[in-house]
């Protein structure tokens, strides 16, 4: 590895570009307000050469957060190829640790939205976009800190072998190593839970879209996918996010249906498993590990099984929150102690510093996963008249990051001395 690598640059920090940046464009468009105008802003200052660095990043968010993928991400790509190290506003003016978060240049669910973390933490972060172009900067800013926030994903291959390259000669710790961080997309993740007690994770096979027209025209050839696979499926676009293009698959009229629908030429595949407690409805849970300890994130109750939190109706229902709010108040004592054994044991085989699962309860009272990554929004952002249970948990998960981030610092500094 070059001692490039090794070289940390107080003038490289400063040529970070200031950016409004994830979790502030994120609240306003959560609270209702009107994005259009600060893009119909952002694009006059580009169009006129005025805009910096930081505010064509923002608008390529802005075009994301307004619905065009497509444009966002070509805004980004043409601002990455100049700039690619950008800075968070930060809550203080002397900030007391300097934070390096690495990201790959993709859409802004694919990257750990980090900055809801430290928002208000005191703590500045600085992001620095891995790129195909481009190699690592010969100088890194300096920090005290680095944590890796690209996902597993497709797009984000390219990102982590560069990193991971770079890794054993990194200067500062090094948080969440891509060599971990690539274990965790769905059809890697089953393998690596498997044989766990109390837990089930049902496998997730990797398929073509002529495989599951193969599967339309004959089910029987469904078991010569993976042994695994019976009726009914849970079928996705592979690199899909938050539920798009998931369905529930009962035979082979429906597949044949849905592949109609669908223009992907790769899928997940996985069995069906009735998850709904004993009154019919559907809980899942979000659980968050910061070193390894679990804490309760959130919780969606609805009467359907494909169910995030967005779609369950909490808001409208004392009812469901009540039952979340006791979650939260009750975890340590509740599920996380009826399912402690299990959450050690994937704390332990992720073995990343941060991530995050999406979990619920089977019928017999295992553990199920439906997927871990490291790039789940855990966030604020919710009105404290409706949830007004969620800040001080929330507050807890921030806390204990910005707690391992200064102490893995620590730990550095002490080594160093």
């Amino acid at each position: 590895m070059e001692s490039k690598f090794l070289e940390l640059s107080e003038a490289a920090r400063q040529d970070c570009a200031d950016r409004v940046g994830l979790a502030k464009l994120a609240k306003m468009a959560f609270d209702g307000n009107d994005l259009r105008s600060i893009w119909r802003d952002l694009i006059a200052r580009v169009l006129d050469g005025s805009a910096s660095a930081g505010e064509a990043l923002d608008l390529s968010l802005i075009a994301q957060l307004l619905g065009d993928k497509q444009t966002g991400l070509a805004m980004q790509h043409e601002v990455l190829l100049s700039h690619r190290l950008f800075r968070a506003p930060c809550a203080v003016a002397q900030p007391h640790l300097r934070v390096l978060a690495l990201a790959a240049a993709t859409d802004m669910g694919s990257n750990t939205p980090i900055e809801f973390l430290l928002e208000e933490s005191g703590i500045e972060l600085m992001v620095l976009y891995v790129i195909a172009e481009a190699e690592l900067p010969a100088q890194l800013p300096e920090h005290d800190v680095a944590i890796v926030i690209a996902s597993d994903s497709e797009d984000c291959r390219q990102a982590l072998r560069k990193i991971d390259a770079a890794a054993p000669c990194w200067p500062r710790p090094l948080l969440n190593p891509p060599r971990l961080v690539g274990n965790l997309d769905r059809d890697k993740l089953h393998r690596l839970l498997r044989g766990i007690e109390g837990l089930e994770i049902p496998a997730t096979i990797a398929v073509t879209r002529e495989q599951l027209l193969q599967v339309v025209q004959s089910p029987r050839t469904l078991p010569a996918l993976a042994a695994e696979l019976t009726l009914p499926l849970i079928v996705r676009p592979r690199g899909s996010h938050a539920g798009m293009g998931l369905a529930k698959i009962d035979d082979a009229a429906a597949l044949s249906r849905h592949l109609e629908s669908r223009h992907e030429g790769e899928f997940f595949v996985a069995r069906f498993i009735d998850y709904s407690s004993a009154d019919g409805l559907f809980r899942k849970y979000r659980v968050v590990f910061v070193e390894g300890r679990p804490y309760a994130c959130h919780m969606a109750i609805a009467d359907r099984w494909d169910i995030w939190y967005l779609n369950a109706g909490m808001s409208a229902s004392p009812e469901k929150r009540l039952e979340e709010e006791t979650f939260m108040r009750t975890f340590d004592i509740g599920f996380g102690r009826r399912h402690q054994g299990a959450l050690a044991a994937v704390a332990a085989r992720i073995d990343l510093d941060y991530f995050i699962i999406d979990c619920a309860e089977t019928k017999g009272g295992s553990l199920l996963i439906f997927e871990a990554d490291n790039t789940a929004v855990v966030h604020n952002m919710d009105l404290a008249t409706v949830f007004p249970y969620k800040a001080p948990q929330t507050r807890k998960i921030f806390d204990a990051f910005a707690a391992m981030l200064e102490g893995r610092a620590a730990q550095a500094r002490e080594c160093a001395a």
